[in-house]
């Protein structure tokens, strides 16, 4: 009882609990996967359903005349992405997916020179990260068994930045790290392993896709060479949003390494000229035309970062998992529990991942209480309370939850075999 009296008065003091019905929360259900995709909110579809109109109403007339138009959607949104990782406007542009981003950035950066032929990443990274080095390193001439170096977790969970500086050696050309560690929810010491790798002339960048949106980044202060994310996210853009793309503007002159029309000089990309002439931004790592519906509802999406403020954000997704991390202490470890996220403020990003041997079964078992979690293999369970929309009461209601579920072997109901999508 103690314990739901505290969640009721911090829901009281919640300065950002206003922003809950503004989001379309399934009925009776605790969300709390939006770590893997948010909730769809007003504002999003509000945005969507006037593009939508527009698009009935103007056709191809939109591309200039809709409001806003279509034709400057990507600059625009990555402009009213650029608060939320301290960057100039011109610095960040909307475009692609996470790992087309990723691609375009790598063939871009990765130059493989003399005795500097070697990418870092590390082995507890999103596995399509891992794909996708392997193949510019093979297309680079390299080959990627010995040319991808991958970092090693002391536990299984986290990254020593010790380590990770230690690797930067005279044969590597690029690093590229999760800001966030998508299992465990680590934060990485970004500053410090930026400094590092510039110290040794090495470039570096980052896949932000489970920080963005639930951590305010400092890219411009921390000289960070260049970062992608996706916005489906913390973000609430909506299932395969386009995703955002950072280059750090001392990086301008150099020419994309995957080209495409959209990433023209922006005034003269109708010329229809046969040299490539890339915009002196974000904006020409551009490639091709830009999906204006599933853009729309991004635009919407991040109107609402813009009212709330990304370090108001923070602070409560803060006081939300150290709420959570503190009730699994005293009432989930006895039952087999333990949280894999690191405790510090500093190093943790905006979900905590509770590992139990029965991870599997547990998550099935809470869905069929209308709670929404993720699973992560083998054994995480990713528990992420969103600041914008879930509450302090929800936490505490799940945690009642999966007492519940372990005391009554409810869990053992539920088939061991995952399914496809997990």
């Amino acid at each position: 009882m103690e314990q739901k009296e505290r969640a009721r008065r911090l829901d009281e003091a919640d300065g950002l609990k206003r922003f809950r019905s503004r989001f379309h929360i399934p009925d009776s259900t605790i969300y709390l996967d939006g770590n893997s995709l948010g909730l769809a909110s007003v504002d999003a579809l509000a945005s969507l359903e006037k593009a939508a109109s527009e698009w009935r109403s103007k056709a191809i007339g939109g591309w200039l005349d809709a409001e806003p138009d279509w034709f400057s959607c990507g600059e625009r949104i990555g402009a009213a992405m650029a608060p939320l990782v301290g960057a100039a406007p011109d610095e960040v542009v909307m475009v692609g997916s996470t790992t087309a981003n990723l691609h375009s950035l790598v063939a871009t950066f990765f130059r493989p020179e003399g005795k500097r032929r070697r990418i870092l990443a590390d082995e507890l990274n999103f596995p399509s990260d891992l794909y996708a080095l392997a193949s510019q390193i093979a297309l680079r001439g390299g080959d990627p068994e010995t040319d991808l170096i991958l970092a090693r977790s002391a536990d299984g969970r986290t990254l020593d930045e010790d380590s990770l500086i230690a690797l930067m050696d005279e044969t590597v050309a690029l690093v590229l790290l999760p800001a966030v560690l998508y299992k465990s929810g680590q934060l990485l010491d970004m500053a410090r392993l930026t400094e590092a790798a510039h110290e040794r002339g090495i470039v570096i960048g980052f896949d932000c896709a489970h920080s963005v949106g639930a951590v305010p980044h400092r890219f411009d202060d921390d000289d960070v060479d260049f970062a992608f994310w996706c916005t489906y996210k913390h973000l609430n853009g909506g299932p395969g949003s386009p995703a955002g793309l950072f280059v750090n503007r001392r990086h301008f002159f150099r020419d994309p390494g995957l080209a495409g029309w959209f990433g023209y000089v922006k005034e003269r990309q109708f010329d229809m000229a046969l040299h490539f002439d890339h915009a002196k931004s974000a904006g020409g790592w551009q490639m091709g035309t830009p999906p204006i519906l599933s853009a729309a509802s991004l635009e919407g999406a991040l109107s609402l970062f813009a009212e709330a403020g990304i370090e108001a954000v923070r602070a409560k997704s803060l006081a939300l998992t150290d709420f959570l991390m503190d009730l699994a202490d005293s009432r989930l470890a006895p039952l087999g529990f333990t949280v894999g996220t690191p405790r510090e403020a500093a190093r943790r990003g905006g979900h905590v991942a509770l590992e139990h041997d029965e991870g599997w079964r547990i998550c099935q078992a809470l869905k069929g209480r209308a709670i929404i979690p993720d699973f992560r293999p083998p054994r995480v369970i990713r528990l992420a309370p969103v600041a914008l929309y879930n509450s302090f009461d929800e936490v505490e209601r799940t945690v009642t939850a999966l007492e519940r579920i372990i005391r009554s072997g409810e869990h053992e109901t539920f088939p061991a075999e995952r399914d496809a999508v997990s």
